[in-house]
């Protein structure tokens, strides 16, 4: 996983997550070079991530062995790169959910300025459907 910390979980409702961004983190090496930032595809997956550990975690008590596959992603906006040294501090609030469907709002900041926000949906299944 990306995060490193999770905070403020509140079942079925929202999660806050960081990433230490790190000088010698793997995805800053050649992204790019003599300009290192965090790739935006890697900050979409850390929302996502952070996005499946609320919905996960507010059913575990069911112990469905279902897992949170990311199915879209609405309204991304970066607004200003990640760079080593920063903290990416993630808030997920879910907007919805019907069934296996959930959907989240969330933004991204780094130093209390919005970096990134997206609307991510991502859609609960039975770990055994992966071969």
């Amino acid at each position: 996983l990306l995060i490193d910390e999770l905070h403020d979980i509140e079942k079925l409702l929202s999660a806050t997550a960081i990433v230490y961004v790190k000088k010698d983190s793997f995805f800053v090496q050649g992204h790019f070079p003599n300009n290192p930032v965090m790739p935006g595809v890697l900050i979409v997956e850390a929302m996502a991530q952070t996005a499946a550990v609320v919905t996960i975690y507010s059913l575990a008590e069911k112990n469905t062995g279902e897992v949170a596959y990311f199915t879209n992603i609405d309204s991304c906006r970066f607004r200003k790169p990640v760079l080593p040294g920063d903290q990416l501090e993630m808030k997920v609030v879910k907007q919805r959910n019907k069934g296996p469907i959930w959907k989240f709002k969330v933004e991204a900041y780094t130093n209390g300025e919005l970096a990134t926000e997206a609307l991510i949906t991502s859609m609960l299944a039975n770990e055994k459907i992966v071969k």
